[in-house]
């Protein structure tokens, strides 16, 4: 039975407060969990709680913009700050962490490790990231965001709108976790847990599909994807053509799994991390063994 997670906050880049949680033994192998835009640290499901059972040290975030996290007062949520946010807080650790970041959080990951100043890594395991997205795909994300981003009466009605964006996901029998992602406002409407500011200039696809591949070249550590079998915004041609930029790059796929793998199949993604971070962890072991 694990024991109910740590509270954290540390200043990010520009002195924004990041919040989020730990998991696991303080002498735990590191990692850092980076949710997808529009969500929270709560979209892992029961994945940090399996790493922690395993020995790692999990850091849950709320990336900047979204959760208990700070709002940027300007309004501004470059890529490049959401990748700083990680290295400030890798520097705390004793030894380089393995990243996992899905969506939103993949990009600040590949980019915090693989554009300078790099943060040296362990391991990185991307969640339905890559290079080259589907427009299309893209946009139906993006469109969902901005038609709720006003807000609901009830948390039925965000349920239902959840339901009917997700048709390929059991309607939830209770409200607790959709309650996580919202916020009640003095109006007494219901909110996301994200500030509709984060998605008001969004990435340009061609210089950040560049800036992606440059960075997938200069990682040297063992590199995961984990693609959703059903992604809309993610092919199999294009992820096995991104992985292989990799020094040790590997792809596997979650049958029935679209973009947001982790609500999909929890239980089959929390497997495949955990034999990743496990062979990561191994492996580190195995090299300070032998010097």
């Amino acid at each position: 039975m694990q024991s109910d997670p740590l509270s954290i906050a540390f200043p990010g880049a520009g002195g924004l407060a990041i919040q989020g949680e730990l998991h696991g033994p303080a002498d735990g192998f590191p990692v850092i969990l980076s949710h997808g835009g529009g969500q929270t640290r709560h979209a892992w499901g029961r994945t940090a709680e399996r790493l922690a059972e395993a020995g790692f040290r999990i850091h849950a975030l709320d990336l900047r913009g979204h959760g208990d996290s700070g709002w940027a007062q300007d309004g501004l949520y470059a890529i490049e700050d959401y990748a700083e946010d990680l290295r400030l807080l890798a520097a705390t650790f004793d030894a380089p962490p393995v990243l996992v970041g899905a969506s939103l959080g993949g990009i600040a990951s590949l980019l915090a490790a693989g554009e300078e100043p790099c943060l040296p890594i362990a391991g990185l395991c991307l969640v339905d990231v890559s290079p080259h997205l589907r427009p299309e795909g893209v946009e139906g994300i993006l469109g969902f965001m901005r038609r709720t981003a006003s807000g609901f009466d009830t948390m039925e009605q965000a349920a239902n709108a959840i339901g009917a964006y997700l048709p390929h996901r059991p309607k939830p029998r209770d409200l607790d976790g959709i309650a996580k992602n919202l916020r009640s406002r003095a109006d007494g409407r219901f909110y996301w847990h994200w500030d509709p500011a984060t998605i008001a200039r969004p990435l340009d696809p061609e210089s950040t599909s560049r800036r992606l591949e440059r960075a997938a070249g200069r990682i040297t550590a063992p590199a995961l994807l984990v693609r959703g079998a059903r992604s809309e915004l993610v092919t199999a041609e294009v992820a096995a053509a991104f992985m292989a930029l990799f020094r040790d790059g590997h792809t596997v796929d979650v049958a029935g799994a679209r973009h947001m793998v982790a609500g999909d199949r929890n239980d089959r993604f929390g497997s495949d991390l955990l034999a990743f971070a496990e062979r990561v962890r191994d492996r580190r072991e195995d090299d300070h063994a032998g010097q």
